[in-house]
């Protein structure tokens, strides 16, 4: 099938792709470039053309994506379910299913990154901080909605946040999609509690 990007942005592209798939699989420090372009197809030179700060720059690239896609999966579960249990169901589906499809490999590229490297290198400890901030603004905005205040929302929200990305790392431990099952209950019983006080 054809790319529906001019060519030079469906390289760069490639190259974004490629990166994101591979740090989820092996993390930040797993993920050489030689693979990166092997598994991409692209050119060694149209690396540094689109990437001049080299593997930083291409894994904040990354890290965006991946920030992105989950946004996006949050966007659609909470606007498209009919009810807040059925919005933890949707977006739990979607995560589990990453999981059994990667046989338990592939786990959010965000909390390698940010595990990986973090530490050591700042742009990308800010590009993960980014992306951690924009998920927890997409769920306290869709709390705000059951009519709890920003001061109330933005705390409950980073806590499901930290729920589900605990439950990502414990399921790949496990093998297993229970860790994913528990914190899908624990956020309902928030999202039912959230729900039961705005119609108190």
């Amino acid at each position: 099938m054809a790319s529906s990007y001019p060519k030079g942005l469906a390289t760069r592209q490639r190259l974004v792709d490629s990166m994101l798939e591979l740090i989820q699989l092996h993390g930040y420090h797993g993920t050489g470039l030689n693979t990166v372009l092997a598994r991409s197809g692209a050119p060694k030179g149209s690396l540094y053309f689109h990437f001049p700060e080299g593997k930083t720059e291409l894994g904040i690239a990354a890290v965006g994506l991946a920030g992105d896609q989950f946004a996006e999966l949050i966007g659609t579960a909470t606007t498209t379910a009919s009810s807040p249990s059925a919005a933890v169901d949707a977006l739990v589906a979607e995560l589990k299913g990453i999981l059994e499809a990667s046989d338990y490999q592939a786990g959010c590229p965000v909390s390698s990154v940010a595990l990986d490297a973090g530490s050591e290198n700042e742009p990308l400890r800010e590009a993960c901080g980014q992306v951690y901030d924009a998920w927890v603004s997409a769920v306290s905005s869709y709390l705000s909605t059951f009519g709890l205040k920003k001061e109330q929302a933005q705390p409950l929200a980073t806590s499901m946040i930290c729920l589900v990305e605990g439950s990502l790392i414990l399921s790949r431990a496990y093998k297993s999609t229970q860790p994913l099952d528990a914190a899908a209950g624990t956020l309902k019983m928030l999202m039912k509690a959230v729900h039961s006080e705005a119609n108190a």
